[in-house]
């Protein structure tokens, strides 16, 4: 005796056939949408991070959409009898839920923010300045959109359901099923792995998409070994994102009095061919700060710490600032010049350029191979000009000197020192911190040195150097002999330290 289905069971197989199908186009769509996330953010770099932003993307985006289909429009299936009521209902559903997804990927690629009550206050600001109440226009123009979008999930939904005898044919669940699956899976356990060892490639990604709540079990790794939980807190004090995007310089203004009758001149090695040792230039002795580091990677990058009292790693956000230690001077009435024959690394510094052959008074900071240094800095002596030359880059560890005619009081120095000990020689006493992460040489406040080389962090203090990795793992030496330290890190003065560095970026 063969059992037929009854009319209803039959009616909801299909509502739910439908209702999958639905579903699946409209995954497509929020995938589609969600690639302005994507584009929106950098890169990962790296194979792994790649791997781990496809899956992330389409595994997430699909389980979120899915989600919303079970929550809401499964449920209509089994409970409502009209069909129509049902397609009109996940019409609706899917068009309010993709439209919030557009709206939420447009906030994003704005601001970097996505909805939520703690993002109410920019939502206001960002609706007040882009439409007024007067314009009724834009808000029926978006009303119409909307109308549109919602004509076409109609559209879908009884294309779908005209045609969902035929696609059931096609046996595309399992493997439709299998891949959305393996790509949630597959992100978590790789975010799990990336967040025990804070893999910035990976770890940097956590606010990409809406409603991302990747997987840690830091508690379940260390209860079981595979994990040292007091490491992994101690790192994560210590990780640092290196793409600094948007900074406040100088950090507050700055006010203060420059003697213009005064004249310095400041020279910068660029290159390590030859030692140079100035402690005796024609009739003058200069004195020597002997630990001086210069650690940045690249001639753009020691100009730029040199001119900003900045590490490098600040040179991207730095392409539309002026430096405080030229435009301060100069609008004194003090006559300030660059002179390099190295290319300038931003655009605005090309208007300070002037050849060497230019010996105005006032300030001039040179960036010169290591062969023309000792003639240039005795003809400036000449002149009656006090001097800066700092040495030593390229070199071993960064590691050089710092010659002078003035009172240098410093046991240890980096090159992000030039800009304010130059402005407290001309008379500037504003703080230092302002504008610089370094500090005056004429005055020091501080034992210890923070600057950057390429991606790394680097601490000078009592007599070791720790350099540390964006992802929170690190390195003692020993800054005489250059040989790793067993010391004992010191976490407090690194936290410090990377809160110091960090401090003009608005991303912390």
């Amino acid at each position: 005796m063969i059992l037929a289905e009854s009319p209803r069971r039959q009616r909801v197989t299909k509502l739910v056939n439908w209702g999958h199908w639905f579903a699946l186009a409209n995954i497509i769509i929020a995938i589609v949408i969600a690639s302005i996330f994507v584009f929106s953010s950098p890169m990962p770099g790296t194979g792994v991070g790649t791997l781990y932003l496809l899956a992330n993307w389409f595994g997430h985006i699909g389980f979120m959409t899915f989600f919303g289909f079970v929550i809401f429009i499964l449920p209509l299936c089994y409970l409502v009898n009209n069909p129509r009521v049902i397609k009109g209902s996940a019409s609706i559903i899917a068009a309010v839920g993709l439209a919030l997804l557009a709206f939420d990927a447009l906030l994003f690629n704005r601001t970097g923010f996505h909805i939520s009550f703690h993002a109410a206050d920019l939502l206001r600001s960002e609706a007040q300045s882009s439409m007024t109440i007067e314009s009724w226009q834009q808000w029926a123009f978006l009303f119409l959109l909307f109308i549109v979008w919602l004509g076409f999930q109609l559209v879908l939904a009884n294309a779908i359901w005209k045609r969902v005898e035929r696609f059931t044919r096609y046996k595309v669940g399992v493997p439709v099923t299998t891949f959305f699956v393996s790509c949630f899976v597959l992100s978590h356990a790789i975010h799990v792995w990336a967040d025990a060892k804070l893999y910035q490639p990976i770890i940097k990604q956590d606010n990409m998409f809406p409603l991302s709540y990747p997987a840690t079990a830091k508690t379940t790794m260390s209860r079981y070994g595979l994990l040292d939980l007091a490491a992994y807190e101690e790192r994560k004090q210590l990780q640092f994102s290196p793409d600094i995007h948007n900074i406040t310089y100088p950090a507050q203004p700055v006010y203060c009095s420059v003697e213009t009758n005064k004249n310095l001149t400041v020279v910068v090695q660029i290159d390590n061919e030859q030692s140079v040792d100035l402690l005796s230039v024609g009739a003058k002795s200069l004195n020597k700060v002997s630990n001086y580091y210069s650690t940045a990677s690249s001639i753009e990058g020691l100009i730029t710490s040199t001119l900003f009292g900045v590490p490098e790693i600040y040179q991207d956000a730095l392409s539309k600032k002026r430096p405080v230690l030229l435009a301060l001077p100069l609008g004194s009435g003090m006559p300030v010049s660059i002179h390099s024959d190295e290319t300038l690394p931003l655009p605005q510094l090309s208007g300070y350029l002037q050849p060497i052959t230019n010996n105005h008074d006032g300030l001039h900071i040179a960036f010169m191979k290591s062969n023309d240094i000792a003639r240039y800095v005795d003809n400036t002596l000449k002149r009656n000009h006090d001097v800066i030359v700092a040495t030593g880059f390229g070199s071993e560890e960064g590691k050089g000197a710092l010659y002078s005619t003035l009172n240098l009081k410093a046991n240890l120095a980096s090159t992000e020192d030039l800009a304010p000990t130059i402005l407290n020689a001309l008379g500037c006493n504003a703080p230092a911190t302002f504008y610089s992460t370094g500090q005056s040489l004429l005055a020091p406040s501080r034992a210890w040195l923070v600057s950057t080389s390429g991606e790394r962090i680097v601490v000078f203090h009592d007599n070791k150097r720790t350099d540390v990795l964006s992802n929170g793992s690190y390195e003692i030496s020993d800054m005489e002999t250059g040989k790793r330290s067993k010391d004992a890190l010191n976490v407090d003065l690194l936290s410090q330290a990377i809160k110091h560095l960090s401090r003009f970026s608005t991303q912390n």
